[in-house]
């Protein structure tokens, strides 16, 4: 280490790449910490998980993105403990621990799936947050039509296959409704011989009254409309209250209870905090919400520990979105204040956040807008949409091949990245079946190379017998002895 001031940046999503490469020209270290190898474009994540984009045109490899930041130094692993007094950050990977000093810290730890209380549900309803969530909804919402063909061969009911719920009518729950209709309606329609793709049945479901209730009233019925003229059947005013490997439940205010049988279920409904926001609030006493997101003060330091900024989906402040350009603009601000008081200038003052607007895609050539007062819907919201996360996908290469593929599925019927497996679709459940999770599959820090010497021991042991032995029958034989073979 050097003498420098030591910035530590737990994340790598929008908040922790943005505040890192906002610290490349200050006279600091910087040591981002984070549970993956990638930066993660997680609006894009449907994109995945239907088959449109690669996960490498939207998660590039972290230190592939920052390799032309001298001052920064990645380090793979998931933070377990942040201690304030000691300024230290603690990580673990695959049971191995390392600690990271800081002088100043930013928090962007992000937001994981929240299932309200009922994490059973997430064992049959996968969520719709990281690259392995989009891998594995890929090989359910692919492998539910090739097990239709295989029933329908043998005469088995296929009803409960070609049905798919999304849960969840934000955003992230209505492109993923459009885009599996589309895939039923369009892409797959011609590739099976068995079944009739487009009678595949859509259900969207929310308990909220309206779809995108963030975008308002007017465009969440246009949406609503959109989807319905696409197939999609959309349930609101329905809290889902049950879910099990062959169906979920749903209730109305009103009592009435409905089950609709189904393989393939999508929970893309609310967020929670990373578990980071509660180790913080013990340590400073700043209050947590019901989402676990934390208080922070007006320029996002934490209570007490003016070092520590929070950034993105954990702060509870002014009533700020969970969106990417909360965590950007955020990282931005925290990184020039550390870069303000090294320097000796004036605080920045508060955290002022930039509304740059809202959107959402229905289906190819359709989405919605929301910027300021202007509210826009169909192909030139949808262009819109287009413009901006293409500016936002990291890198040239990436932003090149996403085009091409988004110009062979939107004007033509193919989807590039169809590939699936039974790994992709299994192997979260079987890691979560293991004592210790993934750490259980490898050897303990240390029990290798112990393990290693005992075996050497061991051999050399035996080596000493063997020669012991070869000495005794050589001596005999030289006297004349007869031994025993």
């Amino acid at each position: 280490m050097s003498d420098r001031h030591q910035v530590v940046v737990i994340g790598s999503g929008f908040g922790g790449l943005f505040g890192t490469k906002a610290l490349k020209h200050a006279d600091v270290d910087v040591t981002m910490v984070a549970k993956t190898t990638h930066h993660l474009f997680q609006p894009l994540l449907y994109q995945v998980a239907t088959g449109i984009l690669s996960q490498g045109e939207i998660a590039p490899p972290t230190r592939e993105v920052l390799h032309g930041q001298k001052n920064a130094t990645v380090l793979l692993g998931e933070v377990t403990d942040i201690d304030l007094e000691g300024r230290t950050v603690t990580s673990e990977l695959l049971g191995r621990p390392i600690s990271v000093s800081y002088d100043s810290l930013i928090v962007a730890a992000g937001a994981g799936q929240s299932y309200f209380g009922n994490d059973h549900f997430a064992e049959f309803a996968p969520g719709m947050k990281s690259i392995d969530d989009a891998l594995e909804l890929r090989g359910r919402i692919f492998g539910s039509f090739e097990l239709a063909e295989l029933a329908a061969r043998r005469g088995d009911p296929i009803d409960h296959l070609l049905t798919f719920v999304v849960v969840g009518a934000g955003p992230t729950g209505v492109e993923l409704a459009g885009q599996i209709a589309e895939l039923a309606n369009r892409t797959l329609k011609r590739d099976f011989k068995l079944i009739t793709t487009q009678h595949a049945r859509v259900i969207l479901v929310d308990a909220a009254p309206q779809v995108l209730p963030p975008f308002g009233a007017k465009l969440g019925e246009k949406t609503k409309v959109a989807l319905e003229k696409l197939g999609v059947e959309v349930v609101l005013g329905a809290m889902v209250t049950g879910v099990d490997e062959r169906g979920l439940e749903w209730k109305f205010k009103d009592g009435r209870v409905e089950r609709v049988e189904t393989v393939t279920k999508i929970w893309a409904a609310g967020v929670q905090a990373s578990p980071l926001g509660k180790t913080l609030s013990e340590q400073t006493g700043a209050p947590l919400d019901r989402a676990g997101r934390i208080a922070v003060n007006p320029d996002l330091t934490l209570p007490g520990h003016p070092e520590v900024f929070v950034v993105g989906d954990m702060i509870n402040l002014d009533h700020l979105p969970g969106v990417a350009q909360v965590a950007i603009q955020g990282a931005k601000y925290a990184a020039k204040e550390i870069e303000r008081r090294l320097e000796g200038k004036p605080s920045q003052g508060p955290f002022k956040y930039f509304d740059k607007g809202s959107m959402a895609t229905i289906s190819r050539f359709k989405a919605v807008a929301m910027v300021g007062n202007l509210k826009l819907t169909g192909f030139i919201a949808w262009l819109m949409w287009l413009a901006v996360h293409l500016f936002y996908i990291t890198g040239f290469k990436n932003r090149l091949t996403a085009v091409l593929h988004w110009f062979v599925s939107f004007l033509g019927r193919g989807r590039a990245e169809r590939t699936t497996t039974l790994q992709q679709i299994f192997g979260r459940s079987a890691l979560e079946r293991l004592e210790g999770g993934a750490a259980s599959l490898v050897s303990p820090p240390g029990q290798y190379d112990a393990e290693r010497a005992a075996a050497d021991e061991a051999r050399r042991l035996e080596l000493e017998r063997t020669a012991a032995e070869e000495v005794r029958l050589t001596d005999a034989g030289e006297r004349g002895v007869h031994t025993p073979a």
